[in-house]
């Protein structure tokens, strides 16, 4: 297909401008920032667009805002509905009650209670409806039909791709010489919109999508095939079944291309900027810099910017990573010690333990349900070190005692 007959893109350079002027003040213009570290760690000129400084934590605040304020008085007076499990809601919730429209959010039955009870707290009436996203919307179409409140949609909407699109100006602003940016979709408003702004402010740019293996939804939109998710992810903003209609052919003119990351490195990236960056950043938000780890080739020695797009993260998931992270980096190891099951066998254990240097975070001495003959105990640690050559010290100093070290965990095999 030639570009002459190419159909026209929904929205144009002139609507992200306009957007830009319309969200002006009520919406930040986020810290951008080069990263010295990740940059050093990953062999590309790392810049970073910190997304979750927004109130709501989620560049989600710019395209509801633009959306809201072109509803007429009559519109704002019936008030508005929308469905979303996560960050649209809080956005949407957000700019409704400072603009005095009436919000109606539909969310999945199991939406995790923080969620609902944020977008509670910032103004909405939550409707908790359907098992899943699909049976959200269909609610929320019905109760459009029936009492005509409108429907703001989280991405397929050239509105709000255009109040998207601002970000990408804004980091060009910052950094005009980036060479590429990386930008997760889930149904395509986000990349949409920095698309467009992008191309048209640098066209010799590069624009890489990031999906997860989970959902893959808008690559295989493109390649015209549908996908029947059968796993969870731990970016559950880009988990998106069906990709916008409207965005995917921005996606299919704009974006270079769209990569898929395994779950393991969006928990790597995850840890990686709390751990370097100090930030706290949601699955679906650390899957640009996910990519980038997965494939260092193509992105050494470019100028690379990263729009971090998300900080609503449970706190027990962010737990997990960061302990999942230090066990791939070799930090916490859980280890099988059997010996003689003779008094002071566990002191001798933690004796060298301790004058290795190690942590004890905790120990089960087993006896009944032990698999080792029945004159010896095991004894199970879990233990913290510097880093991957200081456990297998560890474990070195513990067999050269004469004891058997089986590493339960896989943490000394890992790579890191």
């Amino acid at each position: 297909m030639t570009a002459s007959s190419l159909p026209p893109l929904p929205i144009s350079f002139s609507d992200i401008e306009d957007a830009a002027r319309t969200i002006q003040g009520a919406v930040l213009n986020t810290p951008a920032t080069r990263s010295e570290t990740l940059s050093a760690l990953t062999g590309a000129d790392i810049a970073l667009k910190f997304e979750i400084f927004q109130f709501t934590a989620s560049f989600k605040e710019r395209g509801a805002l633009n959306r809201l304020t072109a509803l007429t008085p009559e519109e704002r007076a019936r008030g508005i509905v929308a469905m979303s499990a996560g960050n649209h809601a809080q956005g949407v919730a957000y700019h409704a009650n400072r603009l005095g429209i009436p919000a109606t959010i539909f969310m999945p039955e199991g939406t995790p209670f923080t969620k609902v009870r944020n977008t509670e707290r910032l103004g909405a009436t939550v409707v908790l409806s359907g098992e899943t996203l699909a049976e959200s919307t269909d609610a929320a179409r019905e109760l459009e039909a029936k009492e005509g409140q409108v429907f703001i949609h989280p991405f397929d909407d050239p509105l709000v791709m255009a109040g998207q699109g601002t970000l990408a100006v804004e980091f060009l602003q910052a950094f005009p010489d980036l060479d590429v940016l990386v930008v997760p979709i889930g149904g395509g408003g986000l990349i949409s919109g920095i698309a467009v702004a992008a191309k048209h402010i640098k066209p010799d740019i590069k624009i890489l999508g990031v999906q997860t293996e989970a959902y893959p939804a808008m690559k295989a939109a493109l390649e015209g095939r549908e996908i029947h998710p059968t796993k969870v992810t731990i970016a559950e903003g880009i988990a998106v079944k069906k990709p916008g209609q409207i965005t995917r052919e921005v996606v299919r003119q704009l974006v270079d291309d769209i990569l898929i990351v395994k779950e393991s490195m969006i928990e790597d990236a995850i840890d990686a900027l709390m751990e370097i960056e100090k930030v706290v950043v949601e699955g679906a938000g650390a899957a640009g810099l996910a990519a980038v780890l997965q494939f260092p080739d193509l992105f050494r020695g470019k100028k690379v910017g990263l729009p971090l797009c998300g900080g609503n993260i449970d706190p027990r998931t962010l737990s997990f990573c960061v302990m999942r992270g230090m066990v791939r980096d070799g930090r916490i190891s859980r280890l099988k010690v059997t010996t003689l099951d003779l008094p002071g066998a566990l002191a001798r254990v933690t004796a060298i333990v301790g004058k290795v240097g190690g942590n004890i975070a905790e120990v089960y001495h087993q006896r009944q349900f032990a698999t080792a003959p029945v004159k010896y105990t095991e004894i199970e640690l879990v233990v913290e070190t510097k880093d991957r050559m200081h456990g297998e010290r560890l474990v070195k100093a513990l067999e050269d005692a004469g004891l058997e070290v089986t590493d339960t965990s896989g943490a000394m095999a890992m790579r890191g």
